[in-house]
């Protein structure tokens, strides 16, 4: 049986993903497995570091798989749904000019992947709006006297300052080398920053336990600083870390 060619696309968010291989390396393993298990040939690979709010055809890499993908009249492969775009309308001008095949749901065609794209927006902004909810309470709760709620808040303006910092530092980096040290940067710290939403989203969802907010935080593809998946041991790390603690029935 004569083998389907795919082009294989390969996305992480940063340069710190890249860098680390962790990400790049789970993709390439899921499109591995699934030309395996469907009888498809990758005849070329396309990989860069870039957003997934960035339009695909914008993107240097996504435009050259698009360019090859409809010459060849192939499909582009990748490991899941949001490497190609979190945005669905952007998922459908894709849509529009190529075929697409995701590893973790092989089968699924066009149709089905603008279906499990719009759901996956829609999650996002429920969490998106679930978290903003629970940080508004917080504030509340600080502007009353509650000591518990204005520490939270303490940190949290605490981590955004340093994260602000950091980011400041890194552009003036980029626009004066000869100026500027490049600063060392808790990266156990930033991984805390960015996780913190997801930890509060899923407790917010009904995880109550270090167990279900460590099995949460897996299956929301949400890794570990290490890059490894969450035990109820690092969910309690972390949660001491960023101050927030389950509700005492």
């Amino acid at each position: 049986m004569n083998k389907q060619k795919v082009i294989a696309y390969v996305r992480v968010s940063t340069g710190k993903q890249e860098a680390s291989g962790l990400g790049i390396e789970a993709q390439h393993d899921y499109i591995k497995k699934a030309c395996e298990s469907n009888n498809w040939e990758v005849v070329a690979t396309f990989q860069e570091a870039v957003s997934g709010a960035m339009l695909p055809t914008d993107r240097p890499q996504m435009a050259q798989a698009i360019n090859l993908a409809s010459t060849l009249n192939i499909p582009i492969v990748a490991a899941k749904i949001d490497r190609f775009s979190r945005d669905v309308e952007h998922m459908a001008a894709l849509m529009k000019r190529v075929s697409l095949k995701v590893a973790t749901m092989p089968t699924a065609d066009n149709f089905q992947l603008h279906l499990f794209a719009a759901l996956a927006e829609q999650e996002r902004q429920f969490i998106s709006q679930r978290t903003k909810d629970a940080l508004k309470a917080l504030q509340e709760r600080a502007d009353n006297g509650c000591v518990e709620s204005m520490a939270k808040v303490k940190r949290r303006s605490d981590n955004a300052s340093v994260a602000r910092k950091a980011k400041a530092d890194k552009a003036l980096l980029v626009d004066n080398p000869q100026k500027v040290t490049a600063p060392k940067v808790n990266t156990s710290t930033k991984h805390h920053i960015d996780i913190a939403p997801h930890v509060k989203a899923c407790m917010f969802e009904g995880a109550s336990t270090l167990k279900a907010v460590a099995d949460c935080l897996n299956s929301k593809g949400k890794l570990t600083s290490r890059g490894g998946l969450w035990s109820p041991t690092t969910v309690a790390r972390l949660m001491g870390s960023i101050g927030v603690a389950f509700t005492k029935g």
